[in-house]
């Protein structure tokens, strides 16, 4: 691991802005083709040299036993990283929500707005939705994506 060493005063390494996007529509597939979910947030660095650190929080709900659902994170149609298969397992095929969240650290190298979004798709078959209900009145109702735009070192 590198240590970074900031200058007291250089204003590297400071946020400058941060957008967050929440959706509360939820989102059904029986597809192993990702598809978008409703959950984006879009942010504008204000130079090139700007990292943008972009944390998210979904909840995933399947129909079946032994679901394997995977997710990857996008910056406009560029996949970023695969945040992984989440298994959601029941010894039943009775419906089980389970959350999901990732953090990922940016370089976009841009000042054009920029787009973040996420995709899923079942890979062992069955029934999944991208939970969020705005009526649920908890923390399954809604998906977050938070960006922090972060000064270049």
């Amino acid at each position: 691991m590198a240590l970074i060493t900031l200058g007291a005063n250089s204003g590297k390494g400071k946020v400058l802005q941060v957008v967050t996007g929440v959706t509360y529509t939820s989102t059904t597939s029986t597809s192993s083709t990702y598809a978008d979910t409703t959950l984006t947030a879009s942010i504008t660095p204000s130079a090139t040299s700007s990292k943008i650190l972009i944390i998210t929080d979904q909840f995933m709900r399947k129909n079946q036993t032994n679901t394997y659902i995977g997710l990857k994170l996008f910056r406009d149609s560029t996949e970023l990283a695969y945040i992984g298969d989440l298994i959601a397992y029941t010894q039943n095929s009775d419906s089980d929500a389970n959350g999901i969240g990732t953090t990922y650290l940016d370089t976009p190298s841009s000042t054009s707005s920029i787009t973040y979004k996420t995709q899923f798709a079942t890979l062992s078959g069955g029934t999944i939705t991208i939970q969020a209900d705005a009526s649920s009145g908890n923390e399954r109702g809604r998906g977050t994506m938070t960006l922090m735009e972060i000064a270049g070192w």
